[in-house]
């Protein structure tokens, strides 16, 4: 990171972070393409590794770019407050953002699923205990994204 003075390494602040935000954004490689897509998601940190949970259908780009190649890059932003200047080079911003890499998988295990949406749905909605009929199971695609590489960044 070049600006190291804007690094944050607190793993409690980044959690925190990570905890209020709602999208998530996917980066997929796609034969010399980029194909970037705002997801909600939900996650656990667990063992000091995040694991995040979205869903989707079980078809288009996103569904078969995760089936293709699984390495995506990510993002989440927030915290943006515009700060003025004067002149048009003195304008800047506070933010905060999370970026890293890691390996998306189709997740196929019923129980594994319901447990992918209720993550997600309490990031969502904060609330975990959701009833899904075998229809909507089967008919969701849930993906989890097991992060690899993570940094913070905050001005």
């Amino acid at each position: 990171m070049r600006r190291s003075d804007r690094e944050i390494t607190d793993k409690k602040v980044i959690e925190e972070f990570i905890s209020k935000e709602q999208i998530l954004r996917i980066a997929f490689y796609d034969d010399g393409d980029i194909y970037i897509v705002p997801v909600n998601y939900g996650y656990i940190y667990e063992n000091d590794i995040y694991s995040f949970f979205f869903h989707g259908a079980k078809a288009g780009r996103k569904y078969e770019l995760a089936k293709k190649n699984p390495t995506v890059g990510f993002e989440i932003d927030g915290k943006y407050k515009l700060l003025e200047g004067k002149v048009a080079c003195d304008y800047s911003a506070n933010f905060q953002s999370v970026i890293g890499t890691g390996k998306i998988s189709l997740v196929s295990d019923k129980e594994e699923k319901v447990q992918g949406l209720n993550i997600l749905m309490n990031q969502v909605a904060q609330n975990e205990n959701w009833v899904y009929s075998k229809q909507m199971i089967e008919a969701v695609a849930v993906f989890k994204l097991d992060v690899e590489k993570i940094s913070c960044k905050a001005k």
